[in-house]
């Protein structure tokens, strides 16, 4: 097949399937959740060292008892105390941390390897890095 006919079958089927999926109806039901607010917020810095309880939030209710807070890079995670757990919205996963001074933590919240946090339909939650400073002492 000759370079400039390849080049533009490729394009054509290109520009077919993107219309056919764009063209279909969605709705959010069938739309795998999303992070809409995080507590610290990412990209915070000089959040207050000492125990705090880091808030997740998705855009939809999730199933109880699965999540996957996932390390970001070695010793990016700080110390877990307790289990965490969903408020009564569902919509809020709670875990509660003790922070160091003077450190950079991160959190995937779901990942490729990891996608416990989901939905009650089952979808796995999109992945989000929730990155923070604390403050110095």
């Amino acid at each position: 097949m000759k370079p400039t006919l390849l080049i533009t079958t490729l394009i054509a089927t290109a520009v077919i399937h993107s219309t056919a999926f764009t063209t279909r109806a969605q709705s959010i039901e069938a739309m795998p959740p999303v992070v809409i607010k995080t507590v610290p917020e990412s990209g915070t810095t000089g959040v207050r060292p000492g125990e705090m309880e880091i808030k997740v939030t998705f855009s939809k209710e999730m199933r109880d008892g699965t999540w996957s807070w996932s390390t970001a890079w070695k010793d990016s995670t700080p110390e877990i105390i307790g289990k965490p757990a969903y408020d009564a919205s569902k919509r809020t996963c709670v875990i509660k941390v003790k922070l160091e001074p003077n450190k950079t933590y991160a959190y995937w919240l779901n990942s490729q390897k990891f996608q416990n946090f989901k939905d009650s339909l089952n979808h796995p939650a999109v992945p989000y890095l929730l990155a923070f400073e604390t403050a110095k002492e």
